[in-house]
């Protein structure tokens, strides 16, 4: 008879699980999965250059089949897209989504039409709050799949001035100078 009570002694090293001899139940939890990370398709890189950019939202995109499938495939840009409020409804302008050549022939793809974007209710008036109270512009910056699901990341933007952009760039070439006179061995 295997005594029971004494049941870490036959847990091996490393191992997802151990069973015990006698009852034959797991001694140890699987690990957790790791962290979901959504995939980033498309991104904004100027936002940050023209905007001063403050909240950060996350929203649904109500999209057609043949739009998925080019999203997915890389086939968006959001450079010229910026995000409207009309009849408290969120609204996607200007965002521009390739058709693949292998899509449908009955089909007839709008590259650049205005896409909806899907949040609650209670979201969608604070952002209406700030945007015509401040004088806040809503500028995308991520498209992404999370969870089969493709999202867009947008924030709350203030346009920069010239004088703004300048010092962003001078600021950012010193971060590099800075960089590569620390890696040159002296």
């Amino acid at each position: 008879m295997v005594d029971c009570r004494n049941t870490t002694a036959n847990i091996r090293p490393g191992a997802w699980f151990a069973q015990a001899p006698c009852l034959g139940r797991r001694l140890e939890a699987r690990p957790r999965a790791s962290i979901y990370r959504p995939m980033s398709i498309a991104e904004n890189r100027k936002a940050s250059f023209n905007y001063f950019l403050e909240d950060r939202f996350e929203a649904g995109l109500v999209l057609e089949g043949w739009e998925v499938k080019a999203i997915r495939a890389g086939r968006a840009q959001l450079l010229d897209g910026y995000v409207l409020i009309r009849d408290g409804e969120l609204f996607l302008v200007g965002m521009n989504v390739t058709a693949l050549h292998s899509a449908s022939t009955h089909v007839r793809p709008d590259a650049s039409r205005t896409r909806k974007l899907l949040m609650h209710k209670d979201e969608i008036r604070r952002l209406i709050g700030k945007v015509e109270q401040r004088g806040y512009t809503l500028v995308p910056l991520n498209l992404h799949e999370k969870q089969g699901r493709i999202k867009l990341d947008f924030a709350l933007g203030r346009g920069k001035k010239m004088h703004d952009k300048r010092d962003t760039e001078a600021k950012r070439d010193w971060d590099r100078e800075k960089a590569r006179l620390m890696r040159r061995p002296s």
